[in-house]
């Protein structure tokens, strides 16, 4: 169902320069050092760069100690270590020390105290900490603006729940930072200050722009969908008033920020030779999701999303889109799609994909001609537009993004319990269906299909009955999506996801996304929050393998082959990566080419051996 809204178009507000900094109160700086600060110290040491030292036993809890080089400060703190190495760390105790002194806790003041520890180098350091800062800085923000408490988010909307998150990913310490907005950019464009926005509409000339959709989706339909006729033919009227032929063109949205502060610089050529036509604003308002690039229509929540490139630096990448790529995203979504929907196993666990439908990318020539290789110049001027989860919902349904489920308040209140105890289930009942509806899907796509995603919590929309989740709805396919079989056929157009894997780390697409990256954290909640012993847990992921397994016994070899019962696992360590390149980690077309791997993980499945048929 379509909902229309009367809204009028916000101009970029200006701040004062006080109110640009009325979050950094001392009481909430203190705070957010001491979560960075905490999350440093669980990371680090699960990625083995940082080994604190075991003192002595508090009941269930270790007082552990971690001193500089020199000696001069030592943190204390009380942990318990969970499983996969998992550091549950008590955020009172953790005490800062220089001799017989309490000082407070910095999260800069602690990479600069374990920088030849972490290995930095005065090449990579300095944009680290600025990212550093830039999410203290967010946080911060994030925490003197909540709106919504745990409880409140049972009942929320999917916009609000969205805009509720605090944490970013939770493996990588310099997670939520935004290099290149300004204080102005952050309250108007990012994905915590909810403020809706319109999008600028651009206008390219065929001869530099390509559309790309899945059949028989056409230009004129995606325009007809996404504006209505008068903002169209105010478009089609602003090219003839400047002599030029609609015929020709291109029109599609971008962000605002990327307009003002690239593409006016680095296109000016190209708008002066009118290749690139400003068109002006449209009167939709959208919403920045948690990826910052792409939005969701508020206006008209039946319209596609718009994903679109922003040059800033966030995580370990400038967030552009390939033209290139955008040329064959539509036709793997709809490989993808096809693969789903024809999959009895996915249907009938209600698995599907937010298809990527049509793109739009424009080539700038001269930096074309100027640079041989792979560039973030680039990939300044693509945007994609994406299905709308609203139409995939019954009524009685609701979403709520993944990333939800690590979701714990400023308070100090976790979302999941409260989403448990609002439901009719009971914690292991309603494990078992979220299990069901994530992990199940993603065996079969591996196992099956020698297919893996990308699925972190920001990555999958869960669908909810009564607060149990249901169904999961995988997104960002284009990007994400990978086969790891070099030997298997696909059509011409499809094979960049073809992606390189030594054959012992395939099995790391589940290990890594799913164990490390995100049952590991969902396994803390539990335990931290609603004291669910986290054996029971892991012991509810060996059933749903054991599960999958015994409903595909053909698939024997391969279970024994990618074996997720085994009593190791490689480690996969995100901080060092990104540690390494801020700016670029991963080559996407080689992913395990600069993968940093340090030590082994016990998996927690051994104890739950599978017997195969």
């Amino acid at each position: 169902m379509e909902k229309q809204a009367e809204m009028s178009i916000p101009q970029n507000h200006q701040l004062s320069p006080e109110s640009a900094i009325a979050h950094l109160s001392p009481q909430i700086w203190e705070q957010v050092n001491r979560l960075q600060v905490r999350k440093m110290l669980c990371e680090f040491s699960h990625e083995l760069l940082l080994v604190p030292q075991l003192k002595r036993i508090h009941g269930n809890w270790g007082l552990y100690i971690l001193s500089t080089n020199d000696g001069e400060i030592e943190y204390q703190f009380l942990a318990r270590v969970l499983g996969l190495d998992h550091w549950h760390i008590d955020t009172a105790s953790i005490t800062r020390m220089r001799g017989d002194k309490v000082e407070a806790l910095d999260a800069i003041a602690f990479i600069t105290e374990f920088t030849r520890e972490l290995g930095f180098t005065d090449t990579n350091l300095p944009t680290y900490l600025e990212e550093i800062i830039s999410c203290l800085y967010g946080s911060a923000y994030m925490h003197a603006n909540e709106k919504l408490s745990s409880k409140d988010l049972t009942q929320a909307s999917y916009a609000d729940t969205e805009h509720a998150m605090i944490a970013g990913h939770p493996c990588f310490i310099a997670n939520s930072a935004r290099i290149g907005f300004d204080a102005i950019d952050y309250q108007n464009y990012s994905p915590e200050a909810a403020a809706p926005l319109s999008l600028i509409w651009v206008a390219g000339h065929r001869d530099c722009t390509e559309f790309t959709s899945i059949a028989p989706l056409t230009y004129q339909q995606v325009i007809a969908q996404e504006l209505d006729a008068e903002t169209n033919q105010s478009f089609h009227d602003e090219l003839l008033k400047k002599g030029l032929d609609p015929a020709h063109y291109i029109c599609f949205p971008i962000h605002p920020w990327q307009w003002f502060n690239k593409l006016i610089h680095l296109f000016a050529p190209d708008i002066a030779a009118s290749k690139l036509v400003c068109l002006g604003y449209s009167k939709d308002q959208y919403l920045p999701q948690q990826s910052v690039r792409t939005f969701f229509n508020v206006s008209h929540t039946g319209r596609f999303y718009v994903k679109s490139a922003l040059s800033i630096l966030n995580m370990g990448f400038m967030r552009g889109l390939s033209p290139y790529f955008m040329r064959t995203t539509p036709a793997i979504n709809e490989w993808v799609a096809e693969i789903v929907s024809s999959d009895l196993y996915l249907q009938q666990k209600g698995f599907t994909v937010l298809k990527e439908i049509s793109t739009v990318g424009y080539t700038n020539q001269h930096i074309e001609n100027a640079i041989q290789t792979d560039s973030p110049y680039k990939k300044m001027l693509s945007t994609l537009w994406r299905e709308s989860p609203m139409d995939k919902i019954e009524p009685g349904e609701r979403l709520m993004t993944m990333a939800a489920l690590l979701h714990v308040d400023t308070h100090g209140n976790a979302l999941l319990p409260e989403l448990i105890r609002s439901s009719p289930l009971d914690t292991e009942q309603w494990l078992e269906s979220y299990l069901q509806c994530y992990l199940s899907p993603l065996l079969h796509c591996f196992y099956f299909h020698d297919m893996r995603f990308m699925p972190h919590g920001e990555n999958l929309i869960l669908v909810f009955k009564d607060n149990v989740p249901v169904r999961a709805i995988m997104k960002d396919i284009g990007e994400e999506v990978a086969v790891v079989n070099q030997q298997k056929e696909l059509p011409e157009i499809v094979k960049r996801i073809i992606i390189p894997v030594p054959e012992d780390l395939k099995i790391l697409s589940i290990f890594t996304q799913i164990f490390d990256s995100f049952f590991r954290f969902l396994n803390h909640i539990l335990v931290e929050h609603a004291g669910y012993p986290e054996e029971q847990f892991w012991k509810l992921v060996a059933d749903c393998i054991t599960d999958y397994q015994f409903e595909y016994p053909q698939l024997e070899d391969k279970f024994r082959k990618y074996d997720l019962f085994a009593p190791e696992i490689i480690k996969t360590c995100s901080n060092r990566l990104q540690m390494q390149n801020s700016q670029k980690m991963l080559d996407g077309a080689d992913p395990f080419r600069n993968q940093k791997f340090a030590g082994i993980l016990k998996n927690p499945l051994a104890a739950y051996q599978a017997k195969l048929l």
